[in-house]
């Protein structure tokens, strides 16, 4: 039997209803499907985070290591195996077998106890990432993916309602400025292949090469989107180490640092309105700090 963790069946339960429990309901009866299916064997206990199942297996006829990574099939989740296809390994998981009708995806195993996150040093830390997100935006976006421009049209007319929410004024008058910004880029919303959510624990070490990135989220857009996860995973408050870390992402991944800035400035805003669609009183203190020096320092 396959164990389903607790915190999985509560996030699918939480963020997906109905739906989600029919997903942890129907997991056990899947994994062995697609075990039989693909011949594999389970190696180790189940793994997941908020939205999947991933078990570490072996393909039964050579032994090769693998992982078979089971989760709701939705408009998030749709577009992993197009770009992992694009990118071919080319910084990413290999995608080994794919079913489309679930979603249910064979990948190349990467060492999951060895995250990015683990390298003490910050700043080396932010160089690795750095020269990974400039190989997958290298990319041009496959045809039938979400497009950054759809998201940020939405994120502009969303901002003064969700602006009019917040007691704190400032806040408030944040969300204003960085709307404006994004209107003087969505006009020209980019075309590269872009992962979403290159964070820290999203790149493993690997044998075939020394880091791999995971789970993407893809979008086609501008790279310039990209950065904020960079900023605010592992913050520090130094608003000049803000500005390093920003300044090496727009030097390595060849930037306009204008551009760059108004679509890093749209990242914080998508997330400052799912904040305050949830219903918190107020904005993340560390995400409030990153666009605040972002919009104090002169592109």
């Amino acid at each position: 039997m396959i164990e389903i963790p607790a915190e999985l069946a509560a996030s699918q339960a939480r963020y997906n209803g109905a739906a989600g429990r029919a997903f942890i309901a129907a997991l056990p009866g899947r994994a062995e499907e697609f075990l039989d299916r693909w011949g594999l064997r389970v190696t180790g206990p189940s793994m997941h985070g908020v939205a999947s199942l991933v078990l570490p297996v072996a393909v039964a006829r050579d032994g090769v290591p693998a992982a078979l990574k089971l989760q709701l099939l939705d408009a998030e989740t749709e577009g992993e195996p197009v770009a992992l296809r694009a990118w071919a390994g080319d910084g990413a998981v290999r995608l080994l077998e794919h079913d489309a009708g679930t979603g249910t995806m064979l990948l190349e195993r990467a060492d999951e106890g060895r995250h990015l996150s683990r390298v003490a040093e910050a700043r080396e830390a932010v160089g690795i990432l750095a020269d990974l997100l400039a190989r997958l935006v290298a990319v041009p976006a496959p045809p039938g993916l979400r497009r950054l421009g759809d998201a940020a049209a939405r994120m502009v007319d969303r901002t003064p309602a969700a602006a009019a929410r917040l007691a704190d004024r400032e806040d408030a008058a944040l969300l204003a400025d960085c709307a404006a910004a994004v209107r003087e880029v969505m006009g020209e919303p980019g075309d590269r292949l872009l992962h979403w959510d290159l964070h820290y624990d999203n790149i493993l070490a690997a044998e075939r090469e020394p880091w791999l990135a995971i789970d993407p989220k893809p979008l086609a857009g501008d790279p310039g989107f990209e950065l904020f996860p960079a900023l605010v995973n592992r913050w520090d408050p130094d608003p000049a180490e803000t500005l390093w870390r920003f300044d090496l992402l727009t030097e390595r991944l060849g930037l306009d640092r204008g551009r760059a800035r108004a679509w890093t400035l749209a990242r914080f805003l998508q997330n400052a309105l799912w904040t305050v669609s949830d219903g918190a009183p107020a904005l993340h203190p560390d995400q409030v700090s990153i666009a605040r020096n972002l919009l104090a320092r002169r592109p």
